[in-house]
């Protein structure tokens, strides 16, 4: 599927494979208004980072909201779609996907009205949380137990360009930085006998047009918008093509200027109609150049994102407009690592390919254990993961056992040491009956390993400021 962590690495190779076929020049730009071959590659390669989260989040709404028979469809636009179970290895739209909590979605189309998100009163042992995240890969707003309680509520979300009344019962306003939005809902599963509690919460998440919620007439419908289809073999070939058809519903902030105004000289933007297949060879290669370098640049900034401790990277990548302030490579760090990740006061996630000696985790070659000692389990207001993925692709494995993860609501059920530690065993094959509560079954190659706090502790210890907490993740140590 086409947001595997790897789904954009091959995209410059095949830019670069088309830069061989004869073209056409684009009619739109004459030679001397382009800029020349070496800064049109600059500009490409800062493009592609700054536009790599974008295109992300256009092929997800895509697969959920918009076609139908991808096979990963949720519902349309202003509608919510409540997942009944957790994610699954068969689940493989989103990179490193939350099995912690059953989903729910709705992917908002604000150019009309206002949409109007409502939530029932919900146990305050029960942590839930709604993350609400734009086209810009934004975390822009959160209604749950961390930041509005648990109380009944009915919140408003509105586009970019909205003016109007709020009505008087709406606890808050939330605006999007574009016109599509997703609302990633959370809800926490104490475990498997606890199904039907969280659906009865699910039952409960409303989504609404402003004018329904008032029982008023609605305004003009907005213009039907054909999208284009996207794929992982079209996005390879026409990454700027869908970057300029996201922009439309972008406008552009304050701290974006420079850099749009940098795509216009390579014909994306607004009124822009980038074609790659009618440029020149050499308008192609740049491209393609610009491409492979912005894609090395974030690859290596997930590598060496935050702060290594004991082998896990420890870093606050998720955030607001005013989080990445204009830093691109950031914003597509954050995506790459995990796209829809919460921000690091809702959530921290602490990730490992390496085992506490630097070694590459690898389920083929070696088992291996990870040990909390006593006391000193990820400090939490709600609770903690450890989720395991396939080292290539980061999506969740198949296994004997139906366990992609173990987190504190199965403590009860696990065996600790004499001494009160808790010992993780990570590996392929079984480690035996008087073990197999506390396994976490590995895939037969490389691994990937996400720690998930939900709402960490802001007092020590404490896994924050990120990478600066005084609570540190213990290293994974090889046991064979």
């Amino acid at each position: 599927m086409l947001t595997k962590r790897d789904f954009l690495h091959s995209a410059a190779l095949a830019a670069v494979s088309a830069a061989a076929v004869k073209s056409t020049p684009a009619p739109a730009q004459s030679t001397s208004e382009r800029p020349r071959f070496f800064k049109a590659k600059d500009i490409a390669e800062a493009g592609f980072v700054y536009g790599l989260p974008i295109v992300m989040n256009y092929a997800i709404m895509y697969e959920y909201a918009i076609d139908r028979n991808s096979g990963q469809f949720k519902a349309p636009f202003n509608q919510i779609k409540n997942e009944a179970n957790t994610f699954t290895y068969k689940d493989t739209a989103i990179v490193t996907p939350n099995s912690d909590t059953p989903y729910s979605f709705a992917w908002l189309d604000l150019r009309a009205e206002p949409i109007i998100l409502s939530v029932p009163a919900v146990d305050p042992k029960r942590y839930y949380s709604l993350m609400l995240c734009d086209g810009n890969t934004y975390n822009y707003g959160y209604i749950g137990s961390r930041a509005t309680g648990h109380e009944p509520g009915d919140y408003m979300v509105v586009g970019p360009t909205w003016q109007g009344t709020t009505p008087p019962d709406i606890k808050k306003v939330f605006r999007s930085s574009t016109q599509f939005s997703v609302i990633g809902y959370r809800t926490q599963l104490f475990g498997p006998d606890d199904l039907e509690n969280v659906k009865k919460v699910q039952a409960g998440y409303k989504v609404q047009p402003l004018s329904t919620y008032l029982n008023a007439p609605p305004p003009p419908s907005a213009p039907a918008i054909d999208f284009p289809k996207i794929d992982k073999e079209l996005v390879k070939k026409n990454f700027f093509e869908y970057l300029d058809f996201a922009l439309q519903f972008a406008p552009a902030q304050a701290n974006e200027a420079e850099m749009r105004a940098q795509l216009a000289r390579i014909g994306i933007g607004p009124g822009k109609t980038f074609d790659f297949k009618t440029l020149s060879i050499e308008d192609k290669a740049e491209i393609a150049l610009g491409m492979k370098e912005g894609d090395r640049k974030v690859d290596e900034g997930v590598a060496s994102a935050g702060k290594s401790i004991n082998s896990w990277r420890v870093a606050g990548l998720p955030g607001d407009s005013a989080h990445y302030n204009g830093n691109w490579l950031s914003r597509a760090v954050a995506a790459k690592a995990g796209i829809y990740g919460n921000s690091p006061d809702e959530a921290m996630y602490p990730y490992t390919y390496d085992d506490v000696d630097g070694e590459k985790l690898d389920g083929s070659k070696h088992n291996y254990s990870l040990t909390f000692p006593a006391g000193q389990q990820p400090p939490v207001n709600a609770f903690w993961s450890l989720t395991m993925y396939d080292g290539k692709t980061q999506l969740l494995i198949e296994n004997p056992i139906n366990r992609y993860l173990i987190n504190s609501p199965m403590l009860p059920a696990m065996k600790t040491n004499a001494d009160g530690s808790l010992t993780l065993y990570i590996q392929n094959k079984s480690p035996g009956s008087d073990k197999e509560a506390n396994w976490l079954p590995a895939p037969n190659g490389p691994i990937y390993l996400v720690m998930r706090l939900y709402w960490p502790k802001a007092e020590p210890p404490s896994v924050l400021p990120p990478g600066e907490g005084t609570w540190q993740p213990p290293g994974v140590k090889r046991t064979s």
